[in-house]
């Protein structure tokens, strides 16, 4: 693992010890060149995931991506990080699970939707402004006024 302070490729684990939801093993680590720690983990990848954009363009699943868009989403919400976690964990296994390596990216927005709802619904509502591209304040009412049928 290369130091993310000093580029070193000689890193040592100083602590090894699985997350508290089992999902994934963090490493202690130090950098004997420059004395630099950091934190790494390591996550089982059942299978390598491609999204299929809307234009047709296809990229590699990326989770780091999946959490920055929904940390976003909870931003200066008090959501308990554990749980956030296994939220994010979640969404991956069913992506995962799918029979197809092939993951429409509507399908991962569908599922994160899901999930912010039974989260948070303010979260729910500023990732719905993103995902359904809202463009002016009426959305943001139709949006709410549907969820309030839905209720």
């Amino acid at each position: 693992m290369r130091c993310p302070y000093c580029g070193n490729t000689d890193t040592q684990v100083k602590d090894s010890r699985p997350t508290e939801d089992v999902s994934a093993i963090r490493r202690r680590r130090v950098c004997p060149g420059c004395g630099g720690r950091f934190t790494t983990f390591e996550r089982v990848q059942l299978r390598e995931l491609t999204v299929v954009k809307k234009s047709g363009r296809r990229t590699p699943f990326d989770r780091d991506k999946l959490e920055k868009s929904v940390h976003t989403a909870l931003r200066k919400r008090q959501i308990d990080p554990q749980h956030v976690e296994r939220m994010i964990s979640g969404i991956v296994r069913q992506l995962e699970s799918q029979v197809e390596g092939d993951v429409p990216s509507s399908e991962i927005g569908r599922l994160v939707m899901e999930a912010l709802k039974n989260i948070d619904e303010v979260a729910y509502v500023r990732f719905a402004s993103v995902y359904q591209d809202f463009k002016e304040a009426k959305d943001f009412e139709g949006f709410l006024s549907k969820m309030e049928d839905e209720e």
